[in-house]
């Protein structure tokens, strides 16, 4: 007998979800309701998408392993994407200080636009699968508490009805799930929101004569200070640009005019960001998101799970974008489910609820490197930190003090922020004796750059720094 899923969603996790979904049954429908692009543009339902993304290790892997018959790392990087070592291809000012650089690459991570990331992905799905998508706009769930069967889709002034064996939720972050379960009578689902109300600001600019190797830049905000975090990001993206994000929590928002951005990053604990992107001619205006809160469903605590039902991205968890983690931790929670329909097979009793919670387990880490910094800035709404936060916090920043001349340490804590390994890693034997000892090297006096990094960045400074 034919079995069909439909997945609700076009975004990375929906193509994600369909890869995943298309080994097992012989039909997978995606639902959109936007209009999607023939190319990788900017498209509207997705407002973090023109601010900078991240693509960790750990969530690339998981796309090697989903996508049939193409290498998502070589599609990217063929399609423009840039691959940065975290090792030596990063410069990164912590609360702690900077990182230093190392001959060992470490993990890397890939950075383009999220609209060639979607389009790359969305393109290779497509064309390695009998994955089909349809513009539509799903308003609910049907079947019971026990088993759901399809979805109702709008239709005009009514709805219709599109059956389905299967049937994943990757709707984002404006996802009405909590209320299509409380239709069917799965009630009782707790979310929590922690916003710290962070406002990001963006701007692409040309990348300049002989920068075209430097380094990804990064200057972190603080969350020990008891003021607003704030911070910067240049990274590069496909056609030669620069993407220049700026982020700040509640009482320290990063301003919407060209003046004020450049004011900004110079303002910063280390004003380099400003020094470099001073002498660089911008491509766009400032592009200005508030939609950044962290979000968790927790939907594997419900005390009964239908049958045929999942929920994935940012409609399971949505984080704070300053740590790059939302896409790696969608990809991660695909995979769950991948790997529970090759185990057992679509209609295996318990599946749903096995995925469900393999897909939890997926947010676990990045939801408490997210939330375990958020509430500590000042006016955060939704969280205090507690005695086990201010412990933790302690022993983090010993490992990232640490990190920042110590190789050892400074492994552990890429294996973490890269998503390859749980935060566990941090308390491994060699991880916590490098905590403790410390950095054999003093804190760095400034970014270590090499000479030909420090010639472009005197070339294109023109703030007198």
């Amino acid at each position: 007998m034919s079995r069909r899923a439909v997945v609700i969603g076009a975004g990375l996790a929906g193509m994600l979800a369909a890869a995943a979904l298309s080994t097992a049954v012989d039909e997978v429908l995606v639902l959109d309701r936007d209009d999607l692009p023939e190319g990788p543009e900017h498209r509207r339902g997705l407002p973090q998408g023109r601010h900078a993304h991240l693509l960790m290790a750990g969530g690339l892997a998981a796309m090697e392993d989903l996508v049939p018959g193409v290498s998502v790392r070589k599609h990217l990087l063929a399609a423009g994407a840039h691959e940065i070592p975290l090792g030596s291809g990063m410069l990164a000012l912590t609360p702690e200080g900077w990182f230093r650089r190392w001959r060992h690459a470490g993990p890397a991570m890939l950075t383009c636009t999220r609209a060639l990331l979607d389009w790359a992905v969305r393109s290779a799905v497509l064309a390695h699968t009998g994955t089909r998508i349809r513009k539509a706009r799903a308003v609910g769930l049907l079947g019971s508490a026990r088993h759901v069967t399809g979805v109702r889709v709008a239709a005009g002034s009514g709805e219709t009805r599109l059956d389905a064996d299967f049937v994943v939720d990757a709707s984002g972050r404006g996802s009405r799930i909590v209320t299509w379960l409380d239709g069917l009578g799965v009630t009782g689902v707790r979310e929590r929101t922690v916003d710290p109300g962070l406002v990001n600001a963006t701007r692409v600019y040309r990348v300049p004569d002989g920068a075209g190797h430097f380094p990804l830049t990064v200057v972190q905000a603080d969350p020990y200070t008891a003021r607003p975090g704030r911070s910067a990001m240049v990274l590069p993206i496909e056609g030669d640009r620069w993407m220049v994000s700026l982020a700040g929590t509640r009482g320290g928002e990063p301003p919407a005019n060209p003046e004020g951005f450049l004011r900004y990053t110079l303002d910063l604990p280390d004003p380099i960001v400003g020094r470099l992107i001073s002498g660089a001619e911008p491509l766009t205006d400032v592009h200005v998101s508030r939609s950044t809160s962290n979000v968790r469903r927790y939907l594997e605590r419900t005390a009964r799970w239908p049958e045929g039902l999942v929920v994935l991205g940012d409609a399971l968890a949505t984080f704070n974008p300053a740590y790059g983690q939302g896409m790696s931790v969608a990809a991660l929670g695909a995979r769950v489910l991948a790997r529970e329909l090759r185990r057992t097979g679509p209609a295996a009793p318990g599946l749903a609820r096995r995925a469900q919670r393999g897909a939890a387990r997926s947010v676990d880490a990045a939801w408490s490197m997210a939330v375990s910094q958020d509430v500590l800035y000042p006016g955060v709404r939704g969280g205090r930190p507690g005695p086990a936060d201010r412990l933790v916090t302690a022993y983090t920043r010993r490992m990232t003090r640490a990190a920042t001349g110590s190789y050892r340490a400074a492994c552990a804590v890429w294996d973490v922020t890269s998503l390859r390994t749980g935060p566990a890693r941090l308390f491994r034997p060699d991880a916590v004796l490098a905590a403790l000892a410390g950095s054999p090297l003093p804190p760095a006096a400034g970014p270590p750059l090499t000479p030909g990094e420090r010639r472009v960045l005197s070339a294109l400074d023109r703030t007198g720094g």
